[in-house]
Order: structure tokens, then sequence, then C-alpha cells
């Protein structure tokens, strides 16, 4: 278990980086076209796809049975991500339509994932949070899609940077709940006196 939080939380600090940082190129940059928006876009899917399915293979290595929302939300990243690269002549409109899709999924999967942790994890709360805030924005996103492009670009940024903080504050959590663990199992390990 030890092995497992310790690489799961670098892999979701590199996520909630990766995500900061396309919310910080979508807000810098609101003239961005329609095509270096779907390929940015892709990329971010896709990155954030692999890290999470690394995230769920790991669990799936140390047979924990946790790792089925991670493989699957990594997977549908991955989808979502393949498909814009794949249709990089898609319109403003159904690009929305992709970020919506994307955002209910992985918030699906990281609701699932925090009743799995539940209990087991400090800040699975925050995983949950992430999931409804996901859902959410999916949500909004995909009932106003004509809210117009600048409006849904700051929409989209601000949700990446705020998604991305969460997910850095968890993998914080997480490397300190492996920093507890290994002092509880450094403590026991045969061999070693118990301090006096």
């Amino acid at each position: 278990m030890e092995k497992v939080l310790a690489r799961n939380s670098r892999l979701l600090a590199l996520s909630g980086l990766v995500a900061i940082a396309f919310g910080v190129v979508v807000l810098v940059w609101p003239s961005i076209s329609a095509i270096a928006m779907v390929a940015l876009f892709g990329a971010f899917a896709l990155v954030y796809g692999l890290l999470a399915l690394g995230q769920g293979l790991n669990l799936l290595a140390e047979r924990q049975t946790t790792w089925v929302p991670s493989v699957l939300g990594g997977l549908s990243g991955i989808a979502i991500g393949a498909v814009t690269f794949f249709r990089p002549g898609v319109t403003a409109l159904v690009l929305v339509y992709f970020i919506a899709a994307w955002a209910i999924v992985t918030g699906i999967f990281a609701l699932v994932a925090a009743v799995d942790w539940a209990g087991e994890v400090e800040g699975d709360w925050l995983i949950a949070l992430t999931g409804l805030l996901s859902i959410a924005f999916g949500i909004l996103v995909a009932i106003r899609p004509g809210a117009g492009a600048l409006a849904i670009l700051w929409l989209i940024g601000a949700y990446a940077i705020v998604l991305g903080v969460i997910q850095l504050v968890v993998a914080f959590r997480l490397h300190g709940l492996q920093d507890a663990f290994s002092s509880i199992l450094g403590g026991v390990r045969p061999g070693r006196r118990a301090p006096s």
C-alpha cells in the first residue's frame, strides 16, 4: 500500500500540474484559434487520461480493488483526446461538447473513486469534490454551449485551474499519509527496537 500511495500521489500531482498549465494557457491566450484549442484540449485529455490510467494500473498491480474508476476514467480521457486529434477540423461547438463529455465522465469516475476510498484515504471528500465540480462544469457547458466563446474559454480555464489545485492538495495529503504509513511500518519492522 505504501508504494501505491507514493506512486499515485506523484501521478495525481502531475495531473494537477497538467490541469493548471492547461487552464493558465487557456486564460492567457483568449484569442486562441479553434484548431489550436482542439489540439491543446486533445493533448490535455490524453496526458490526463494516461496519468489516471497509470494510477489505476498501480492499484491493480498491488491487487487493490479500487483500480476500476481510475482505469476507466483514464481510458475515457485517452479516447476523447484521441478523437480530438483524429478529428482536428471539429467546430468550436463540437469541441465544447467534447469538453463537457470529458468533464462529466471523469467526474463520475472521480465520485466512484471517492466512494471506494471512503475512510481509507484522508481527503477522500476532496476527490468527491473534484467529481462533483467536473460533473457540474460538464452539465453547465453542455446546457449553455453558445454562451460566447470568451465566456466558455474563461470557464474552461478556471475549471482546469481549480481542478488542478484540488488534485495537488489531494496528492500532498496522500503523500503525508504515505509518510505516516512508512513511519508506522518502520516502528514494527523486525530487528528494530521500539523507542523507549
